[in-house]
């Protein structure tokens, strides 16, 4: 339904973070555009634009890796997300569901924040070896994105797993970087944290998940980020997965109306929500 309102409301596209079909997200997209442009027709609407993402860190049972990565994106994938729910930053912050580990568990079970360790021997992700620097496979990884051009997201990773993707961006020049979330709990970033991945050109992606009664975050505050990182570092996005959310229509306009309220222009408005994700999902 919310692809329909998104092109009812005159929205340029959606990127998806996570798509039912997640081992093959662009097949899943596909579809949604297929059926999207079937109902346009009929509607006399023009469709929004849909992109597919792949997250190489989907599964505990397998690491990520840059083959996996490249089929996904000659598939037609247009971002390559780090891990985000399986890694071992989010069980430590919030715990995990049993049912990723155990094909018996209650799939309504959710653990208590857990150690580093028990995280680790789960199976959870985590992108540098033991000497600080990533991981071969993680660094062959950003080569595919470099080489190919999509869009790649940092996920719930550790403060230095952040700096270490970070160098490898500006080394390889990567363009299209974004770090989502920046003030949750699993990346909980400081305004000179952001400050320093924006110098190398990395996108801070506020998103409504944080301003939400979830997490809580005061807008007066997101817009103080903004200011400091720069309007030309920033993106704002729904990621309305979370079914207490209001659709992702409703989220970018409540988005777009929080920020212009504390001080955002009409221009830095439209430049933060169609200007720069445009760039990310390389329609510029």
């Amino acid at each position: 339904v919310y692809k329909r309102q998104a092109s009812a409301s005159g929205m340029r596209g959606i990127l998806y973070k996570t798509i039912v079909g997640r081992s093959r997200p662009a097949e899943s997209v596909r579809k949604v555009k297929s059926e999207l442009e079937t109902w346009c027709d009929q509607n006399d609407v023009k469709p929004i634009q849909c992109w597919g993402g792949f997250n190489v860190g989907g599964s505990l049972k397998r690491q990520p890796s840059a083959q996996a990565a490249r089929e996904q994106i000659e598939d037609g994938v247009a971002a390559i997300w780090m891990p985000n729910n399986l890694h071992a930053n989010t069980f430590v912050k919030v715990g995990a569901k049993p049912i990723w580990w155990d094909a018996d568990a209650n799939p309504r079970e959710n653990t208590p924040p857990m150690s580093w360790e028990q995280a680790i021997g789960l199976g959870c992700h985590y992108l540098l070896d033991e000497r600080g620097g990533l991981k071969p496979e993680i660094k062959e990884i950003y080569k595919v994105i470099a080489d190919t051009g999509v869009a790649v997201f940092f996920g719930h990773a550790t403060h230095p797993e952040m700096f270490a993707m970070a160098e490898e961006v500006d080394r390889l020049g990567i363009k299209r970087a974004v770090v989502d979330h920046p003030f949750s709990p699993f990346v909980d970033l400081d305004f000179d944290q952001m400050r320093q991945l924006a110098k190398v050109g990395i996108y801070m992606n506020f998103t409504y998940d944080e301003l939400s009664p979830l997490l809580g975050i005061d807008p007066a505050r997101m817009y103080q980020a903004i200011r400091a990182v720069g309007v030309e570092h920033v993106t704002l996005s729904s990621d309305a997965g979370e079914p207490l959310f209001p659709n992702s229509v409703e989220c970018m306009r409540l988005m777009r109306a929080y920020m212009r309220a504390f001080g955002l222009t009409d221009d830095e408005a439209y430049q933060v929500t169609v200007t720069n994700p445009g760039k990310v999902v390389g329609l510029n």
